[in-house]
């Protein structure tokens, strides 16, 4: 399993080597957020993704030997409690690779990743998150990216 990764990181590499000047610029996803109150303390926290055409971020539902997950990791915050686990909303959609013998699930166009929150006090307060995930299209995968964004309420 862990030379089929290598394989790919390889493979990956070898790819965008010959065009890295034009593509350190590349990002085909970005990342909006949304604060929606869903009761007196809680609140769904809202990570809209757009995806650039042709391009797609895999879910964060990915078996262990396939390319890298997508994940959001909140920051400590005393005033807040995570509820349940982050949610992906959007149209998935799943293909066989052969490269890594797996079926695996993303999403092209858009996708929410949604956190529902629970406030301890009654306070104003902010959170921030590092998404970490991954971008291809049927042809190359751009390296793994980490970008943060915040929420104030």
């Amino acid at each position: 399993m862990n030379k089929m990764y290598l394989s790919f990181c390889m493979i990956c590499l070898l790819t965008y080597q010959g065009t890295f000047s034009q593509k350190t610029a590349l990002d085909p996803a970005s990342l909006t957020t949304e604060v929606k109150k869903i009761s007196e303390k809680e609140y769904d926290l809202i990570v809209h993704v757009a995806i650039k055409e042709g391009w797609h971020i895999y879910s964060q539902n990915i078996k262990e030997g396939g390319p890298i997950p997508t994940s959001l990791t909140f920051s400590k915050n005393p005033l807040l409690e995570l509820v349940g686990k982050v949610k992906e909303v959007g149209k998935i959609e799943s293909n066989f690779d052969p490269n890594f013998n797996l079926e695996l699930f993303y999403y092209s166009h858009t996708v929410d990743l949604i956190q529902r929150v629970k406030l301890k006090a009654k306070a104003k307060t902010s959170v921030t998150a590092k998404m970490e995930y991954m971008v291809c299209t049927n042809k190359e995968c751009l390296p793994p990216k980490t970008k943060s964004v915040a929420f104030n309420f």
